[in-house]
């Protein structure tokens, strides 16, 4: 398995030899560097360099440059001994926090350390871009257990229910592997006809079958260096279970209708919401495949498992709904209590197409209980309790309305066990009594005023004061 391309600059041939082999045996592919042969470590794709020690001055010297040279992605290894160590352990060099010595003889042990510790370094540095939002110790465990599988080619298998960001987990370990500045392919194994897959993933030569009047890549090829995504792996054929067991074995395969061999060399993270040790008992998924994809196994919480991430993610897909172009939405108290209460089988992509439904419904302005979709509303709210004391005023005297809702002047409410925030409960009440009677007087501003038994210029105030201007008439 190629975990990454080692460039190993030792005139030692002994010593050469002994790191090639080491770096072998951890499963890593290297080259020795041939100083006559023009080298960019940049376009080259290397990551690592091992720099060891050169008879040669003129060797030396171009070893040495070709490093300055280049950009400051590279880790190094360096020999101990080397007259190199103690200036590129310098902090002026720009090399001290991606370097790590190694003493002679060498040990597997020492250099696997010394590779993970390299490749540790370099993620603390970077920006998690696509950490997945959330503070609760649900998201914690997610967010550390992807720092600790990134830095290495092992396969993942993310499991959970479907709409908990598994994608986005798959792109969040691509970000922070080594492989980040090569492609991120996903592909969904489910969306695509089980006759159509093979071609989909290996590519096909033209000709190979009806309507393949072209050579094309497959998605291995596409993500040749980087990461493969099999997004929804449970649902893939038992024939193509067989050919991808081959590749993730052998690391070959060939086009459909070809017949030259092609290494891959691709990270595969998989994904799935079916119960996979359930299929293989039901002889719907094989043993060894599972076996095979499942080196790291990933767990995402449903939604309701972490509602203590709800105002974080409703922020987050606030500020993508800004930078498309769409206004925010906020939440009421009210509004927020009842989506706690929400059991979201849709999980995080429900919350998000609500958030985007809402904001274009209610732009600017903010969301009460009752304007939730009604499956989202739970128990009945206070806004919701007063529009329907509003509508039976229309038709009695006010103890009757009272009466109609189930309200009378003794009633006590009942205080939530946390407390309640007064002034925001009573606000909502009187947002819902507002827009209860623009309703019913067809937005015209003078007339839900006579409904509620105050001003026409103290009614215009509070719509100011609510952002429910928008909609209304000025009668």
């Amino acid at each position: 398995m190629h975990k990454g391309n080692f460039l190993v600059m030792e005139r030692d041939d002994a010593r050469a030899s002994s790191i090639v082999s080491a770096l072998q045996f951890l499963g890593y592919h290297s080259q020795r560097w041939d100083a006559s042969q023009d080298t960019d470590l940049a376009s080259d794709d290397w990551r690592v360099v091992y720099l060891g020690s050169f008879v040669d001055e003129d060797e030396d010297r171009q070893a040495l440059t070709l490093l300055q040279e280049q950009n400051d992605r590279l880790l190094l290894l360096v020999c101990a001994d080397s007259p190199h160590a103690a200036f590129l352990a310098a902090p002026s060099s720009g090399f001290a926090g991606r370097m790590e010595l190694l003493e002679f003889p060498l040990r597997y042990e020492r250099l696997s350390e010394a590779i993970r510790s390299l490749h540790a370094r370099q993620l603390a540095s970077i920006p998690m871009t696509q950490r997945l939002v959330g503070d609760s110790v649900a998201m914690g465990k997610v967010n550390a257990l992807i720092r600790q599988v990134a830095p290495f080619d092992s396969n993942v298998l993310v499991l959970g229910e479907s709409g908990t960001g598994k994608e986005m987990v798959a792109r969040s370990i691509h970000d922070c592997s080594p492989r980040r500045d090569k492609p991120f392919i996903a592909v969904n194994c489910g969306a695509i006809p089980a006759e159509l897959l093979e071609s989909e993933l290996f590519g096909h030569e033209k000709g190979s079958f009806t309507g393949a009047i072209s050579a094309r890549k497959g998605r291995f090829e596409l993500a040749e260096g980087g990461t493969l995504f099999l997004d929804e792996i449970g649902d893939m054929s038992l024939p193509m279970q067989v050919k991808l067991l081959r590749v993730l074995q052998e690391r070959v395969y060939e086009r459909v209708g070809g017949t030259r061999t092609l290494r891959s060399n691709v990270r595969i993270i998989a994904a799935t919401h079916r119960n996979l040790e359930r299929a293989i008992v039901e002889g719907r998924f094989r043993e060894d495949l599972y076996y095979r994809l499942s080196v790291f196994p990933l767990e995402m919480p449903a939604l309701h498992q972490h509602l203590e991430d709800l105002f974080k993610l409703i922020t987050e897909f606030n500020q993508r709904l800004s930078r498309r172009g769409l206004g925010g939405v906020r939440f009421s108290n009210s509004a927020m209590q009842a989506l706690r209460q929400y059991r979201w089988p849709g999980n995080v992509r429900e919350l998000s197409n609500l958030v985007e439904r809402l904001a274009i419904l209610y732009p600017q302005s903010e969301v009460r209980a009752c304007d939730l979709p009604e499956k989202y509303r739970g128990a009945q709210s206070a806004d919701e309790v007063g529009g329907g004391v509003l509508l039976a005023w229309m038709d009695g005297p006010p103890q009757s309305a009272l009466a109609s809702s189930g309200l009378t002047p003794d009633t006590d409410m009942l205080l939530p066990e946390g407390g309640v925030d007064l002034k925001d409960h009573l606000a909502d009440i009187e947002v819902g009594l507002i827009r209860q009677a623009l309703d019913i007087t067809d937005g015209v501003v003078a007339h839900a005023a006579k409904l509620l038994r105050m001003q026409r210029t103290t009614l215009v105030e509070k719509l100011r004061k609510y952002g429910l201007q928008a909609g209304v008439a000025a009668q």
